[in-house]
């Protein structure tokens, strides 16, 4: 099996397929690498794709110990391309996944190509912040206590995971059986680590400002927790545009696959032709 090592000896497992200017898929929490499916077999067409679990999913390397802060997250994407010898890629990302990538900006623009963010910023909210990280805690203690098949029981019933349900039952029902089959273990620290100890967004405006990547944010109308947090990253970042999808929760590209896959198509077109300009900073001062 195919993985990448990260600089603490993680292994990362990825698969590849295509060829063309490289677009790299980061999974959210409840996802791994399987559920890029609809857009490894789309992107691929035209394109290099690479699709990976993060540690703590399997078949990557689920290890112990305190290695599951965000800067390990955004880091073991880059150690895929780092072993795929890629220079620079589109990042793809939802959820923790787009968290990742948006860091990726901050940290290591130059390896961006341009940056999708979907169901970016829950658990953002700084009047919420601390309710925020105790929950995640209890949910790690719920992955330790009860396993995943229980707690994802409960997670399928969110109110931001409903249009999914409502739209397409069978494809929610693979969706939390994979959730239901992922290692506690990993699922516990990744909750514990990453979600409830990475900074909220809003703690970085200046930082966002400066980040001239080219970057699609992508957000349901109905994901209540990532409406606010997709409206500020349009407002910071100089080279946004959002997607806002009509009746949509949080599992866009996998409740809505062909606008999901449209959108990201027509922006990485763009981008790729020199056709998605930094705004112009008298429209930035407006604001």
């Amino acid at each position: 099996m195919p993985h990448a090592t990260t600089r603490d000896d993680v292994r990362i497992y990825f698969e590849e397929a295509g060829q063309g200017s490289p677009i790299i898929f980061l999974h959210e929490f409840a996802a791994d690498y399987t559920n890029w499916e609809p857009q490894m077999r789309y992107f691929s067409r035209g394109h290099r794709c690479i699709t990976y679990s993060a540690r703590g999913y399997t078949p990557s390397d689920v290890p112990d110990g305190e290695v599951y802060t965000y800067k390990h997250f955004y880091t073991d994407a880059l150690a895929v391309l780092d072993h795929l010898k890629i220079e620079r890629a589109h990042l793809v990302g939802l959820s923790m996944g787009a968290y990742s990538s948006l860091q990726i900006g901050l940290n290591a623009p130059q390896r961006a190509l341009s940056m999708t963010l979907a169901g970016v910023g829950s658990g953002s909210e700084i009047e919420n912040l601390d309710n925020w990280r105790m929950q995640c805690r209890a949910n790690a203690e719920q992955f330790e206590t009860l396993g995943s098949a229980e707690v994802a029981k409960v997670t399928r019933e969110a109110p931001s995971r409903i249009p999914f349900l409502v739209k397409d039952p069978r494809g929610h029902a693979d969706f939390y059986a994979a959730l239901a089959r992922h290692d506690a273990k990993g699922s516990a620290n990744t909750m514990r680590g990453f979600q409830g100890g990475r900074p909220s967004i809003y703690t970085m405006p200046d930082a966002i400002r400066g980040v001239v990547t080219p970057a699609l944010i992508i957000c349901g109308d109905e994901d209540d927790p990532c409406v606010g947090a997709s409206l500020f990253l349009k407002k910071h970042l100089p080279a946004a545009g959002l997607a806002m999808f009509p009746k949509s929760g949080h599992v866009l590209n996998l409740e809505e696959p062909a606008l999901f896959n449209e959108s990201v198509e027509r922006f990485v077109t763009l981008v790729e032709a020199g056709r998605w300009p930094v705004r112009d900073p008298r429209s930035l001062a407006a604001h």
